[in-house]
Order: C-alpha cells, then structure tokens, then sequence
C-alpha cells in the first residue's frame, strides 16, 4: 500500500515540509478510510464513542486544550504566549470565560459563531454539532494573525466551578465536550491555582473524561510566585495528592510550577526555579509541530484498538440474544453480566483489560439499543484491521521517520516563544559554564588565589602537579569518579596527564560549577581556556 506513499516522499523531499506532511496526512486517512472506517460503521462505533473522523482531522494543526477551574489564569495563560489580545477574550478574578473559544490563525482578526463553525469543511469541528444548540451558542472560534498561531491552535474552555448548579444549568453534557476534544488535540494542559488546589466534582469528572490521553496530560501549576519556598513545597505535594486521587495512572504527572503572565513576580525566591520550567513547558509546546504526525498516527491506532474491541463487544451481545421469545429478559441479563463478559473476550482473544471502554458508561448506553438488529462478526472487517496494526503502521511510521529527517525541524516560533530564544535573557546565559563568555577577563581569575593556595600544598614539581596529588584534593568534592573523571580530562589542557596552576584553577572551577547545579560542557568553551594554553588555539578570521 505505501510504495506509492515512498515514490511520493522521495520526490517531494526537495518540494519542502508542507509536501512531507500531506504525504503521510493522506497515508493516514487512506488507512482510516480503508480499514477502520468499515468496521466503526458495521457495529455502530459512531454512536457509542465517538464521530467518524473527517478529512479536516488529519490536516489540521495542532492543538493545545486548557482546562482548570475558574481563575486559575488559562486565557491569561493564552494571553502570555500569544503577546497578544484575541476577541472574545475576557479576563478577571470572577468566573469570566463562559465559552469554549478556538484561537486559530487567520490573516484577519475575527470571530465565528458556533453555528457557523460547525459547517465549516476547514476546520475540525464539524461534529461538534451533535452537542446542539445549547453548546453552540457557547462556542467560537477566534482568529488573528499572530506567529504562534501559524504553527499551533488554542482551545481555552469556561472556567469549572464547585457545585451542582453549573453542571446542570450549562445545557449540554460538558464532560464528553472534553472528551471529544480529548482525543483530537495534541496536549492537554491543566492549570490549577496556587490558591485553589481543591478539585471541585465536575473538575473531576472532567478529568475522568481524559481517560485513554494520559500521554497527553501536562499540568501547570500557576500564580506560584505568591507563595514562599515552603508554602510551595506544601502546595506541590497537596496538589499531588489531590491528582492522585482522580487520575489513575502509576506515573506521576510532568507539573510545571511558575507564574505565566507577564507581570513582575511577587515571590523572586524561586526565579530560577520558574525560568527552567517555563522553557521546560516552552519545549514541550514548541515540539508539538514536529511531534504532530506521530501523535495522529497513535491516535488511529488506539482508535482501531477500540474498534475492534466495539466489534467483539456488539457481535458477542448479538450472537446471546435468542431468536424469539425473551428478548427483553436476556438483554437486560447480558448488559448486567457486563463485565463477565469483558473478561471472557479478554481470555478469548488476548486483549489487554486496558482497550476496553469503562462498564458503567456502556451499559447505560446498550439500555437504549435493541441487540438483535446488532451485526454479527465479520472476521473479515477484523482482518483487515489486524493487518494494519501489524504491516501498514510500521510503513507509515518508517516514512514518518524518513521525512523527519529530510525536512527541517518544526518549532512554535513567535510571541513568549522568541523572547528568551537569544540574548542575555536566554535560560542559563551567564550561569554555570556560559558565566564569563562575554568578559574580556578569564572567569576563574577572581577565585584563582584561593585556587593557588591549594595548588602549591599539594607539592608541584617544575610547576605542575601530578594526577595522584590532584584527585587527593578533587575527591573532596565527594562527586563521584565519572564526573571527576570528565572535569579531568576538560581541564588537562595539553592532555600531559598533569595539572598545572591555571589547569589546577579550572578544574576546582568546574568542580564548583557542577556542585552548584549546572552540568558540565561536552567541550571546554573557548572562554574557559587558561590565559597562557589560548595560544594553541586556531585564531579566528
């Protein structure tokens, strides 16, 4: 199936990446179309889980979805990236988001009603009209022409409160609007308050809704600038306790911990702390372009996962119904013996417990069906199936790989994006090994007559010591040897297993570099170089 796929890739390598992606969009679609398509329509996926995927699917960019209770700063948070105002936004101490809203590009700025954006054929939402018009009046799509936005879409979604009111009075099922946001978008990022660490019942419900996108799971913990070093530690601890609880998964989350706006920090203590992980989180959303392909292609193949499930599910409940009397009796008798069944399928075809949709929920959905007009098995469809997970995937994922390294690397780019990328605001700039690049002074000078003091007790010889009497003073650092070992040889300039005062300096530098936090270069920085080895150093034009 994907020879043609390859002929198409190897000729459109030098047409760009645009080309490369179509390429593996239509191996994607292809495969859906052929595959799994047939086998969602013969047992009824569609109804039960979710809409059938349309060609806007596969080409879209990616997106991010935010959600959080009120307050917790997500358009604030969209605001941050962007630098930048979009309509519809609205931001307050108050509950002030009550809409769904998509910030995609667009050469114009405006906005489109749900209505409108749901007969759209360019855009992903098309099927978002089953939730009615309850849901629509609360949706738009936002447009602006904004550089972050050429590579990325946002969803911000309305704040959550705590209490039973807002999950009756909102008109349309807020959990499975999440859940079909879920399983089209890229990251899911939740952001909670440094304040407001309860998680309220439809925070999560909401965040049962994600079941199956855990790999999609980020969490921001924001506003942490209006805590101190200890009041954050307490608070990261009960944040993760409180997730623990609603999130089933034996690995812990990734939290990013800062305070994502662009106003000066309350709380300076943990400066550091909150630059490293908001270029953490900045590399997390900037890799989402190049990651887009491969996250598609694992969406498709947990959705055929389930298909085929749904497919065993359906046509064991049609093969137990009897032909003619007692129909009611035995459907109500089958749906609950439910999860009796799950298992048996489980031993009769080696499926993993794990691809099967939650009990609860499909047994209130098979209330509402008549079993007997359910399909029997086709193997066939099944076959099919089986033959993509096994042959067909891994062409695909080889011609994604080819393309990945045929095109250039695809990063966000624009907005909070480009501002610590250069310059003395980028992350680490003049800290650990980049200290003194700038500095027309050799870095180490100002500690070197501590460093010399050292030097001549431990008996130099025609000005050098020897490697025995370096690592008796370098083993008081207490790193262990392979670190030691690696300072050895960056600061052994002339490689003559010797060390001389300047050589001796360096190495208790790197030795306080590496104690204070910052790793080690793979090659000693030009800057880095004794004062009197710089002359074997080749000058520069």
């Amino acid at each position: 199936m994907f020879s043609w796929l390859g002929r198409q890739a190897g000729g459109r390598e030098r047409a760009g990446g645009a080309d490369a992606v179509q390429t593996v969009t239509g191996g994607l679609r292809s495969l859906y179309l052929r595959k799994v398509l047939p086998l969602e329509e013969a047992y009824r996926f569609h109804e039960f889980h979710s809409p059938a995927l349309e060609d806007a699917d596969f080409e879209n960019k990616p997106m991010i979805l935010l959600v959080g209770q009120y307050s917790t700063g997500k358009t604030t948070f969209i605001r941050y990236l962007l630098e930048q105002d979009f309509p519809g936004m609205r931001i307050g101490p108050e509950p002030t988001t009550d809409s769904f809203i998509a910030v995609m590009y667009g050469e114009n700025e405006g906005s489109t009603p749900g209505n409108a954006l749901v007969v759209d054929p360019k855009k992903p939402f098309r099927k978002l009209s089953r939730f009615g018009n309850a849901f629509l009046n609360r949706f738009m799509c936002s447009q602006l022409p904004n550089q972050v936005l050429k590579s990325i879409s946002i969803i911000d979604s309305p704040g959550i409160l705590s209490g039973e009111k807002q999950r009756i009075s909102r008109g349309y099922d807020f959990c499975q609007v999440l859940q079909w946001f879920a399983e089209r978008v890229d990251r899911i990022i939740l952001l909670f308050d440094a304040h407001k660490l309860d998680i309220s019942d439809e925070f999560s419900e909401a965040i049962k809704a994600f079941r199956g996108q855990d790999d999609k799971i980020r969490v921001v913990l924001n506003k942490a600038d209006q805590v101190d070093t200890q009041q954050l530690m307490r608070v990261y601890g009960a944040l993760m306790w409180s997730l623990g609880k609603v999130i089933n998964t034996p690995e812990v989350l990734r939290v990013y911990i800062g305070s994502f706006w662009a106003q000066p920090l309350q709380n300076t203590d943990n400066r550091r702390l909150f630059e490293a992980e908001a270029q953490d989180l900045f590399r997390d959303i900037q890799s989402l372009p190049q990651k887009a392909a491969v996250r598609k292609l694992n969406d498709l193949i947990k959705r055929a996962r389930l298909a085929k499930v749904h497919a065993y599910i359906i046509s064991y409940l049609k093969k137990e119904m009897p032909s003619v009397f007692g129909k009611e009796n035995k459907k109500r008798e089958l749906i609950s013996r439910l999860p009796e069944i799950y298992i048996q399928l489980q031993r009769e075809y080696q499926i993993s417990a794990g691809d099967f949709p939650e009990v609860k929920a499909m047994q209130e959905q098979l209330e509402n069906y008549d079993f007997t007009k359910f399909h029997s098995l086709k193997p066939k469809l099944i076959e099919a199936v089986d033959n993509m997970l096994s042959n067909k995937i891994s062409s695909l994922m080889n011609l994604i790989s080819q393309e990945e390294m045929s095109t250039p690397t695809q990063l966000v780019q624009g907005g909070a994006f480009d501002g610590t990328t250069e310059g003395p605001f980028n992350q680490g700039y003049g800290e650990g090994a980049k200290e003194g690049a700038d500095e027309e002074e050799w870095v180490v000078a100002k500690d070197k007559p501590i460093y010399d003091e050292l030097f001549y007790t431990l008996s130099p010889i025609n000005g050098k010591i020897s490697g025995v009497n370096a690592k008796k003073e370098m083993v008081t650092s207490k790193l262990p040897n392979s670190v030691l070992g690696k300072i050895w040889k960056l600061a052994d300039c002339d490689c003559d297993g010797m060390l001389d005062e300047e050589e001796f300096a360096l190495a208790k530098h790197l030795i306080k570099i590496k104690l204070d936090g910052y790793e080690l270069p793979s090659s000693l920085p030009p800057h880095l170089v004794p004062p009197s080895h710089r002359k074997s150093l080749p000058k520069a034009d």
